[in-house]
């Protein structure tokens, strides 16, 4: 494989800046052409849920100083959106009119807030949390606000949910789940950010629906559910999971997912020639699980765009970094490595889940470590990293009091 001229991606968040910088730290000298809908050059989203959100900071975590790209001869063109892929010309067309030829292409176009399926839920009043300008219009609000509504209790709707407390709000969130977070970490776990929430003033309309949001254009004033409750809001943050842009992928011919994403094989490739997808788009098989895996979560977007520079460049290695993520919530801080399968895998869990101060691990019927969850203990990451990652057998007794350095 000859070294390509000129690589274009598209999508100028944490992967396809990645990917970026990682062409220039390997040495590649050809042309570096970075489009993102975003006005903003890139960043990373987790403080827009987190430190953002809460006031601590009025900026994100730049992916790099502003004067980065253009000391690096990448060409930066931010605020503006690739509309159309001609695969067999090998070219790019974007609403700015410009039109640019590739020799590789990566497709890096992230997610979007899933919308709320009822009525009243195109209200112009509705919130929703992805980028930067987003959590500073909610942080504001979250400011002014009374009473909040998030519907959806996952990362987002939870995160969301203490930054609002936390600027004094009366808080509800509505969810048709039992318990929060529970599809993620298992209803053992989930049970401790419930109570988490509720010790903190959150209430909780647990598997309930919103049936209509209440308004009109000059603004929302609630949410009526399911059953015929109304409950009033000045803010309704709507916080139901994101769906992958993956649009122009789509009219372009290629192929997708179950799951909606990309599909892409172990060196992230599409079956297209010479178009790669990485990050919240990309439905990745993964050598470990044997099945494709698509991850939204910064560690993998920050990874898959470092990893895909050196197969743009003529290597084929596949992708082997496993999911991680991380939260803050009140006087919670956690981290999750790995990925479990709830249905079969066990929960062991050492330390102590009522003082939210413990180590959860999700293990296999063959008893593998697939996933560890530190909360509020933060000396054994690396140990918890071997574990999952040398898919580590360990007795329960070990996991819940053994050292974890020793039998990792």
């Amino acid at each position: 494989m000859s070294e390509p001229r000129k690589i274009v991606i598209i999508g100028a968040g944490l992967a396809g800046a990645s990917a970026a910088t990682a062409l220039r730290e390997r040495g590649y000298g050809g042309d570096v052409l970075l489009m993102g809908a975003d006005p903003h050059r890139p960043y990373e989203l987790p403080p827009l849920s987190k430190g953002v959100l809460l006031g601590n900071s009025d900026e994100p975590d730049w992916v790099h100083d502003e004067g980065y790209y253009a000391e690096h001869d990448i060409r930066l063109s931010s605020g503006v959106t690739a509309t159309r892929l001609e695969l067999g010309a090998r070219l790019v067309l974007d609403d700015a009119g410009g039109e640019h030829l590739y020799d590789r292409l990566v497709l890096a176009t992230g997610s979007r807030p899933r919308p709320l399926p009822v009525p009243g839920g195109d209200l112009p009043g509705l919130y929703t949390l992805r980028t930067l300008d987003d959590s500073l219009r909610l942080r504001a609000a979250f400011a002014d606000a009374e009473r909040v509504v998030v519907v959806g209790a996952g990362w987002i709707g939870t995160e969301a949910a203490a930054a609002a407390r936390h600027h004094g709000a009366d808080v509800t969130v509505v969810a048709p789940e039992r318990l929060p977070l529970a599809h993620v970490v298992g209803a053992e776990v989930a049970g401790v950010f419930r109570d988490l929430h509720t010790e903190n003033g959150v209430h909780w309309r647990l598997g309930e629906q919103v049936a209509e949001v209440l308004g009109d254009p000059g603004g929302v004033r609630g949410v009526r559910l399911a059953g015929g409750d109304e409950i009033v809001a000045d803010v309704v943050l709507i916080a139901i999971g994101a769906a992958p842009r993956v649009e122009l992928a789509h009219t372009a011919g290629l192929e997708l997912s179950d799951d909606g994403g990309i599909s892409v094989d172990a060196g992230l490739r599409t079956a297209a020639p010479d178009v790669y997808a990485i990050g919240d788009i990309a439905a990745h098989f993964h050598p470990r699980y044997g099945h494709r895996v698509r991850v939204e979560h910064w560690a993998t977007a920050r990874t898959q765009g470092a990893h895909v520079a050196a197969n743009l460049l003529g290597e084929n290695e596949p992708y082997l970094d496993l999911p991680y993520f991380f939260t803050d919530q009140y006087d919670l801080g956690c981290e999750y490595r790995g990925l479990a399968d709830l249905d079969t895998d066990r929960l062991v869990v050492r330390g102590d889940l009522a003082a939210r101060d413990f180590t959860a691990f999700w293990v296999t019927p063959d008893g593998e470590v697939s996933a560890a969850m530190n909360v509020n203990q933060w000396d054994d990451g690396d140990a918890l990293q071997a574990l999952v990652d040398s898919r580590a057998r360990v007795s329960d007794q070990d996991l819940k009091s053994g050292s974890l350095a020793e039998i990792g």
